[in-house]
């Protein structure tokens, strides 16, 4: 699975691990809802760019 940046603030969203205690490990970054944002900075998903 692809990791994917926050342009914003730098912040690397990794599947493997999550995304604290509301994403569970192994969930890809195409399946976030839609509404999720950086848990870093607030910046909305269409602000992450694959790395």
């Amino acid at each position: 699975m692809d990791k994917y940046i926050c342009t914003v603030c730098g912040y690397t969203y990794d599947p493997e691990k999550g995304a604290g205690f509301t994403i569970p490990k192994g969930t890809a970054f195409e399946d976030l809802p839609a509404t999720w944002k950086c848990p870093i900075c607030g910046a909305d998903k269409s602000k992450f760019k694959k790395v």
